[in-house]
C-alpha cells in the first residue's frame, strides 16, 4: 500500500471504497475509521439476529465491532473488490452497490487530492467528520471536514463524470 516505508497512502479511494464494501457485508452503520501506522482501525455498529435498523432488541443484537485491517488484508479486499467491478476493459457498478462502498469511494478520492499523511473520521446517520493530518509550511497540523449526507450524495450521483479523471490514469489504463 506504502511505496515506501514513511510515505502517504498511495490510494485513498479505492482503499475506502474497499473498506465500505466490507463494512456494507457485515451490515455495519456508524462509522469510525482511523489510519494506523500499517492499516486502518475500523469500529462499526452491527445489527445481528433480525433486520437492520431497528431500535428493539428483539429486533436484533445491536454490537460494537472494532477490528484493524492490515495493509495485506487491505490489499486482499482492494483485490476483491477490482475483480467483482472489472469485467473485461470496463469497470461497472456491481448492482446493490453498497451505502458504504460508494459513499467512502468519493470521500476517499476527494482525500486523495488533499494529500494527507494521515486521516480519522466518523460518520453518523450518513454524514461525516474528517481530520486530516496535513504538511503545511509550518509543519504538520490537523484539518478538520465535513460532509452532509447531500453532499455525499451529490459526489456520488457526479462521481461517474469524474472516473479517470485522476491525474496520471486514463480510462483506458484502468485494468
Amino acid at each position: 500500500m506504502r511505496i515506501y516505508d514513511g510515505s502517504p497512502r498511495q490510494d485513498f479511494e479505492e482503499a475506502l471504497r474497499s473498506i465500505g464494501a466490507f463494512i456494507d457485508e457485515r451490515g455495519g452503520r456508524d462509522l469510525l475509521l482511523a489510519e494506523t501506522a500499517d492499516g486502518f482501525f475500523v469500529q462499526a455498529i452491527v445489527v445481528s439476529g433480525g433486520p437492520a435498523g431497528g431500535w428493539s432488541e428483539q429486533l436484533g443484537t445491536m454490537t460494537k465491532e472494532s477490528l484493524t485491517l492490515l495493509d495485506e488484508d487491505l490489499v486482499h479486499l482492494m483485490d476483491e473488490g477490482m475483480a467483482r467491478r472489472f469485467k473485461g476493459d470496463a469497470p461497472t457498478e456491481r448492482p446493490g452497490t453498497g451505502r458504504y462502498e460508494s459513499s467512502l469511494r468519493v470521500i476517499g478520492q476527494w482525500i486523495d487530492q488533499q494529500k494527507p499523511r494521515d486521516i480519522f473520521f466518523l460518520e453518523q446517520d450518513g454524514a461525516y467528520v474528517l481530520r486530516l493530518l496535513m504538511n503545511v509550511p509550518s509543519g504538520p497540523k490537523h484539518v478538520l471536514a465535513e460532509f452532509t449526507k447531500s453532499d455525499i450524495d451529490e459526489m456520488i450521483a457526479f462521481g461517474p463524470s469524474r472516473r479517470g479523471t485522476r491525474p496520471g490514469v486514463s480510462k483506458t489504463d484502468r485494468p
